[in-house]
């Protein structure tokens, strides 16, 4: 995806696009035109780095409800040439989540606009799932027969008609179409079987049980459809299977990794006491793809070379190994571990501004102790002052969690100037966090614009924490956040518990 390009946070586009609730207030108090301007360039020009973890849809759609705002710019954007040449789902994405709120609010022209899409646009499915939400029973059949022409008869569209049906995020409008169209009906009935098949049919070269089998295994050829624990006899959710047919490169460095990760789960079921040293030799010296399993397992089982030999191996000459041994530091837990942490990270007994040393930063930052703070703060202050807060990736998330986490007051200064220039809304609402338990002006402070933030749960957090006194609009945007039908469950009941205590108190 593209990198986009935020303008300054003290503007109103930099504010819309980073989400900020400063936004919303200032778009509200600007000049309409120029306020509407600003917002159809965050909504046709997604603003954000990661849409999976950054929200904006809704925050863009209150304030096209506040603004009272054409959709002139969405439809000129959903209708582009552009549109024909780009099939990615970033670029129209931003614009259909909003429209969907907007029917969801009411607006009869986002609804028109979206089954208008559905049936012409290219990302038709995302469309199609805004419908689902929000368009009534009617409308949904009136799109069946635009939205099947798009699949060729024959064998091939049959298959390409089941695989939607299998992935659509919102299944009602394909029951809805099973009951009208015989084809949608049998390819409903086909997709379970063509799953079970698929599952019956997975092959994948397997090690054999003892230890230096899998170490052998761990340099051997392509990955194949192997599930990184089938061989340790356990199910893990937050691996994937890696199959040659999903398009991935089962022969680069990552499929070295996957390999090596999925090596060392089966090591923890084979490894035996008498097999320590074999493991030790090949963490120390062994080929790349048995090296990088016992090191990890090493690691998980908490051995106590592990730390000597990640230490040896972040210095390497090899790029890739010197990676994945920085990586496995944020692996590593306990006492022990923690005092080799202390002493990378110290400037007066390690390399603090190396990166081992920055690793190990991160890893007191995640589980280390309170004492810990100071060398916590220092490498947050050293992150920032070397590369800022653009594209600051997902190190910088972590110090900035660990500084909430052991509740440092020294890192309040640099937290603010995360929260008000990070164009990550997921970031801003990390540095809010911790900002909520080091600062002790954050309830009459940051926590009164968090109310407009685009994250629902910074919201929530503000909800939670901000001073209800003082500040005239607090009172009135808990008692808009609280009507809203739109908000989530968890900022209403935040909500309404400080309504509800407001209340008490006033009595």
């Amino acid at each position: 995806m593209f990198e986009p390009v935020i303008a300054p946070s003290a503007s109103l586009l930099g504010l819309l696009q980073r989400g900020r609730g400063d936004g919303q207030l200032h778009a509200l108090a600007a000049d309409r035109t120029e306020a509407i301007a600003a917002l159809e360039e965050c909504v046709t020009r997604d603003p954000r780095a990661d849409w999976q973890v950054e929200n904006r849809s809704l925050y863009y759609a209150r304030l096209y409800m506040e603004l009272e705002a054409p959709l002139d710019g969405i439809e000129d954007h959903l209708h582009s040439p552009e549109d024909l040449l780009d099939e990615g789902e970033s670029r129209t994405g931003l614009a259909l989540s909003v429209l969907g709120h907007l029917a969801a609010y009411g607006r009869r022209d986002a609804l028109l606009m979206l089954r208008e899409y559905a049936a012409t646009g290219t990302n038709w499915a995302w469309a199609l799932d805004e419908l689902a939400l929000r368009d009534d029973d009617r409308g949904l059949l009136l799109l069946g027969t635009a939205v099947l022409d798009r699949f060729a008869p024959g064998p091939e569209g049959d298959a390409e008609l089941r695989e939607t049906i299998r992935s659509a995020y919102e299944p009602r409008p394909w029951r809805l179409w099973a009951a009208y169209h015989p084809r949608v009906a049998a390819a409903g009935e086909q997709s379970p079987f063509d799953l079970w098949q698929r599952q019956l049919n997975r092959s994948g070269v397997t090690p054999g049980w003892s230890t230096a089998d899998v170490l052998a295994w761990a340099d051997q050829g392509e990955l194949g459809s192997l599930r990184a624990t089938a061989f340790a006899g356990r199910p893990d959710r937050t691996e994937p299977a890696y199959d040659l047919r999903d398009g991935r490169d089962a022969t680069g460095p990552d499929a070295v990794d996957r390999r090596a990760a999925a090596a060392a789960r089966c090591l923890t079921a084979v490894v035996r006491p008498e097999d320590r040293p074999a493991v030790l030799e090949a963490a120390r010296s062994g080929l790349p793809g048995a090296r990088r399993a016992a090191l990890r397992h090493l690691v998980d089982q908490r051995d106590p070379a592990a730390a000597d030999l990640i230490e040896a191996a972040a210095s390497d000459v090899d790029d890739r190994l010197v990676r994945f041994a920085l990586e496995l530091i944020g692996r590593m837990r306990g006492p022990e571990a923690l005092v080799h942490a202390r002493r990378w990270a110290d400037p007066a007994t390690g390399g603090a501004d190396s990166a081992l040393g920055e690793a190990a930063v991160q890893l007191l930052a995640d589980a280390g102790e309170p004492a810990d703070g100071p060398l916590v703060v220092a490498g947050l202050r050293r992150w920032i002052s070397v590369r800022g807060v653009a594209g600051a990736g997902a190190g910088l998330g972590t110090l900035v969690d660990g500084a909430g986490r052991l509740t440092v007051a020294a890192a309040v200064p640099v937290l603010r100037h995360i929260y008000g220039e990070s164009a990550s809304s997921d970031l801003r609402g990390r540095a809010a966090r911790a900002l909520a338990v080091t600062d002790v002006h954050f309830p009459e402070g940051p926590a009164v614009e968090c109310l407009w933030d685009c994250e629902e749960s910074t919201r929530e957090l503000a909800a939670r924490h901000v001073a209800t006194t003082g500040d005239a609009r607090v009172l009135e945007r808990l008692r808009r956040l609280a009507a809203d039908p739109a908000e989530e469950a968890e900022v209403h009941a935040a909500v309404r518990g400080r309504l509800t205590a407001a209340r008490e108190r006033s009595r």
